[in-house]
């Protein structure tokens, strides 16, 4: 069975193998183009309501209108293309054709998807694949799309999770406070999430049982940033951006954000959007605390390539093919 929230409407709630994203472990999809499809999948689910903060200007996350709509589309990582043209070593006779692997994935049509590998838009385990019959095995292959990983392994599942605040990043909690589980179904498959938030913290948090993605987005080698936005106690002076981008001495060590930017101010409260790549813990609240600011709320909008979007809090959704693609490809798979 795959998780979906316990209430709330039937149409929000992941179902038969892989949830409204499509067959469990979503593979990249493209129109009728062989382009790459634009979009995330899966509709937002319903949920807790947004917070308080005014709605006219703030993001939805915060119970605004604008929310997620400067975060941009998804793009995927550039990756290096073989020099290795023709049919791959790892060509195998008795397998099925490529182009019908990739059809089936939900990449394009099968006519489509020979266009595409003739065009050498298609690599087999590193090598970029020209020839019409080569031959793969599914489970064996990793295969590449315009630099996209098609997650062929239907056993893999891929779920964002809005947490509300005052919810435990655990499945299971000796407290007895309400944790990730509840709002799964009942004897769901095993699932990983992927790093914590802490009780207060709200926002975007992955579910996924493919335990090599889960090592390689919480590996700090592979710097995946993170989006959060923060409201405050305003009015913010200058140059309190550019400190937290210099560094800020912390008890564990020196820490900074990517990315600082003001989004919106209301007398007494500003919101402010950092981008970040460490994984110490609770690093934003304690970045604001040393610079005299402490975290009113905080939502994290964004992990790598997957956004939060205007889903809504406590609801489960599946990633879509192109999104989970995008985030394979973020950490190298």
């Amino acid at each position: 069975m795959t998780p979906a929230p316990r209430s709330g409407s039937g149409r929000n709630q992941p179902s038969g193998k892989g949830g409204q994203g499509g067959k469990r472990g979503g593979r990249p999809g493209s129109d009728s183009a062989g382009k790459p499809r634009a979009g995330s999948g899966s509709k937002p689910g319903n949920g807790g309501k947004p917070g308080q903060a005014r709605k006219s200007a703030a993001p939805k996350a915060f119970g605004g209108e604008r929310f997620g709509k400067n975060l941009g589309p998804v793009k995927a990582a550039p990756r290096k293309s073989s020099s290795s043209h023709g049919q791959p070593a790892e060509h195998h006779p008795d397998g099925v054709r490529l182009q019908k692997v990739m059809a089936q994935a939900g990449v394009a049509s099968r006519r489509v998807c020979e266009e595409m590998i003739e065009e050498g838009r298609v690599e087999v385990n590193g090598a970029v694949v020209t020839e019409l019959g080569v031959r793969v095995k599914p489970d064996e292959a990793a295969i590449h799309v315009d630099g996209i990983r098609l997650q062929l392994d239907e056993e893999m599942m891929y779920y964002v999770f809005n947490k509300p605040q005052g919810v435990v990043s655990t499945m299971e909690d000796p407290e007895g406070r309400k944790c990730i589980s509840n709002f799964l179904r009942k004897g769901t498959e095993r699932l990983f999430h992927v790093g914590r938030l802490d009780v207060a913290t709200e926002g975007l948090l992955l579910l996924t049982n493919d335990g090599e993605l889960t090592n390689r987005l919480t590996h700090p080698s592979y710097e995946v940033p993170k989006t959060y936005l923060v409201q405050v106690r305003g009015p913010m002076p200058s140059g309190i951006g550019a400190k937290m981008k210099e560094g800020v001495e912390l008890e564990d060590g020196r820490a900074s954000v990517d990315s600082f930017r003001l989004v919106d101010s209301t007398p007494g409260h500003i919101l402010v959007e950092v981008i970040l790549h460490s994984g110490k813990n609770r690093v934003v609240r304690r970045l604001f605390d040393a610079v005299g600011f402490p975290v009113e709320r905080l939502v994290r909008v964004k992990v790598g390539p997957i956004a939060l979007g205007d889903q809504r809090q406590g609801t489960i959704r599946a990633l879509g093919r192109q999104e989970v693609g995008h985030l394979l490809a973020s950490v190298g798979m």
